[in-house]
């Protein structure tokens, strides 16, 4: 009999590939999802879906109750909000209420793999040093503190075996986030904020997904960085994307002043509209950081974490995705 495991966030970037990734390794995948989410993608994948309710306890519980999971893979959550409210509320209640209800159910669940992010550590302010697991997290934004609080939340239940994986930029097909620079770049323009020097890291989404499945049978009670265990200066991004799209651009570099001005008058814009800004004054912070180079060793001596790309390979098999698909 397959093993059962319950992916959360599954009709989006990330949970796409933790799906693939979990059917390759022969789990019987139950894959959560908002009856309103668009599934079109997930059509002829042997997947059952299941519709939760992560602000309902009582009914996450019997759902868990019912189907007896093996593993639960929690990747739902919002990389965009209105306030520090609203990501709380949904990339940390969202983990306390699944915890709390796996509890409750009463089920020997073998494993809670929950999906933070690299961004509930922050990034350091010198380019000198790595960030390990042992860093004291200081994120710079609402959303890091957010994914900060919900493996806080993770932790507040040390009866159930839990692994935190915090990945730094996941790119890969699908991907909406970083590939609006590779849309600007396919029409030849280069946009850069500021021009100091960066370190920056990347993870290709397949290696995430492999990592999450390795999670589940390793890395106990840890908490573990990812990446492709390189760091990247600025300008990597884009000429390596120039160089496979084979495409000349106009690179050019806007002052961070500027781009502050912007970023404030988008959030007061969708304040007023009611809606989350996709630029705001903590997101630029986060592009313009120093460095976000973060050491994968332990993840690599626990997990027997291995990295499949670097950023080239990655980068390829994206871009050649993106072209097939005919979005650039």
């Amino acid at each position: 009999m397959k093993e059962k495991v319950l992916i959360t966030g599954a009709s989006g970037f990330v949970g796409y590939h933790l799906i693939e990734e979990a059917l390759k390794n022969n789990l019987e995948v139950f894959a959560a999802v908002r009856k309103s989410s668009k599934t079109d993608h997930l059509k002829g994948l042997n997947i059952q879906y299941v519709y939760s309710d992560f602000n309902d306890v009582a009914s996450l519980k019997r759902d868990i109750r019912e189907r007896q999971y093996d593993y639960i893979i929690h990747a739902a959550g919002i990389t965009a909000a209105r306030s520090q409210t609203e990501y709380d509320e949904v990339n940390a209640g969202y983990t306390h209420n699944l915890a709390l209800a796996v509890q409750q159910s009463g089920i020997q669940l073998k494993k809670f793999v929950l999906i933070s992010s690299l961004a509930a550590v922050g990034p350091l302010n010198t380019l000198e040093g790595v960030i390990t697991e042992s860093a004291p997290p200081r994120p710079i934004t609402a959303y890091g503190r957010s994914k900060l609080l919900g493996e806080e939340n993770l932790k507040a239940f040390p009866a159930l075996n839990y692994t935190i994986l915090r990945p730094t930029g996941v790119y890969g097909p699908r991907d909406r986030g970083i590939f609006i620079f590779f849309k600007q770049v396919s029409k030849g323009i280069e946009p850069y904020i500021g021009s100091s020097a960066q370190h920056f890291s990347f993870l290709y989404v397949a290696d995430l997904a492999k990592a999450a499945i390795k999670a589940l049978y390793a890395g106990n009670h840890k908490t573990y960085n990812l990446s492709d265990g390189n760091y990247y200066g600025r300008y990597e991004l884009g000429n390596l994307t120039k160089a496979i799209l084979n495409q000349k651009t106009l690179k050019f570099h806007l002052p961070v002043n500027f781009v502050k001005f912007i970023a404030y008058l988008s959030e007061k814009y969708c304040y007023l509209s009611n809606r989350a800004a996709i630029l705001n004054i903590e997101k630029l912070s986060e592009l313009i950081a120093v460095n976000w180079y973060c050491s994968i060793r332990e993840a690599k001596a626990d997990l027997g974490f291995s990295p499949g790309h670097n950023l080239q390979s990655g980068l390829t098999e994206t871009l050649n995705w993106y072209r097939l698909n005919k979005w650039i």
